[in-house]
């Protein structure tokens, strides 16, 4: 009987230690990467992978499994809890890069840590929606279409000092170098990334120095002299020529609100004509007095802080050399010689 019950229990014991080595087999072949680090395809095997906000951990396991790059989903379960009892914090919302060479415990380590993959897009001083919505296209970020459509929904509750009543928020999208994740970003995202960095770069220049401008006036003043600055040393002086034009009631005479107004770009062989300087539209500075309703772009630090306090200048008016720089004149006679003569320096220059 004695030899009977330990025979017995020996094989309870036989049958536990299997049915360990079982599940410790399971879990080894789980929890192991789906691909052997082995060659360059193994190299070049990584899947990017979208988790959005709020997605639960079982539906990320899910994701992880459809996409290859987990051998099993009970597996990510039981590895979950494990860590959700060990860890603070939780798997993190965003766009990864995930390698079927990596083991469970190492994709789970870089979505928990968040080690999201980024990108980064830059827009240059001078840049209106337009041009911006056509390299968020280029970049896949959002469609043109979408992001011009956000850019004319004023989030006033997210940034109550907007100017009210703007039919959009050209000017205000701060042009800077950004980091961002490479997954699905919205077009309001981007509206809005853009603004914050406008609330912490440009606003608080405006507000720790008083001005007789509006924040919208100061903005679109900014924006014209951006358009005509091309070398840092002549910013003042576009500056200080656009607040005594203002002040004397004259019109600005801008080309660049002529081209915004009408969505053209002159260049040196093909300048503006004399009709489209006659066109009328709310933009043209040369026919309708004082700014234009909106800024015509976004424009930059500098020229922001030299239209806030421009320093003072005899000059009344500026032509553009093509070069990048402008003459200068007091008077309009000065003005018309200098025009006549740049003229005639490029009528001379031969084509390429």
């Amino acid at each position: 009987m004695r030899a009977s019950k330990r025979l017995f229990y020996l094989v309870l014991l036989a049958l536990a230690a299997g049915a360990a080595t079982q599940s410790w087999l399971w879990w080894s072949w789980a929890t192991a990467p789906v691909l052997a680090k082995e060659g360059k395809q193994a190299e070049d095997s990584f899947v990017q992978i979208q988790i959005p906000a709020g997605t639960g951990a079982n539906q990320i396991g899910h994701d992880l499994e459809a996409a290859g790059l987990i051998r099993s989903t009970t597996a990510w379960k039981l590895y979950s809890k494990l860590k959700a009892r060990g860890s603070e914090g939780g798997f993190q919302a965003g766009s990864y890069l995930i390698s079927p060479t990596q083991s469970l415990a190492e994709i789970s380590s870089t979505i928990w840590n968040g080690e999201v993959v980024q990108t980064s897009f830059t827009i240059p001083e001078g840049w209106n929606r337009t041009q911006m919505a056509e390299r968020f296209e280029e970049k896949g970020l959002t469609t043109a279409a979408e992001f011009l459509a956000a850019t004319e929904k004023i989030p006033y509750e997210r940034f109550p000092w907007l100017p009210k009543d703007i039919p959009h928020v050209e000017g205000f999208l701060y042009p800077d170098t950004y980091q961002i994740d490479s997954g699905k970003i919205s077009a309001e995202e981007l509206v809005d990334l853009m603004l914050q960095r406008f609330e912490q770069v440009a606003l608080p220049v405006y507000n720790d120095q008083p001005s007789d401008y509006s924040l919208l006036e100061w903005v679109t003043l900014s924006s014209l002299v951006e358009k005509e600055a091309v070398v840092t040393d002549e910013r003042d002086l576009i500056a200080s020529v656009f607040a005594r034009r203002l002040e004397d009631g004259m019109t600005l005479g801008s080309d660049p609100t002529v081209e915004y107004g009408l969505g053209i770009v002159q260049t040196p062989e093909n300048p503006l004509t004399l009709d489209q300087v006659r066109t009328p539209n709310e933009y043209n500075t040369y026919i309708n007095p004082g700014l234009t309703p909106t800024p015509i772009a976004s424009p930059g630090l500098a020229s922001l802080k030299a239209s806030l306090d421009p320093a003072p200048t005899e000059f009344l008016y500026f032509v553009a050399r093509y070069d990048g720089t402008h003459v200068f004149s007091r008077t309009l006679a000065d003005h018309e010689e200098a025009q006549a003569q740049i003229r005639d320096r490029i009528d001379a220059t031969p084509t390429q």
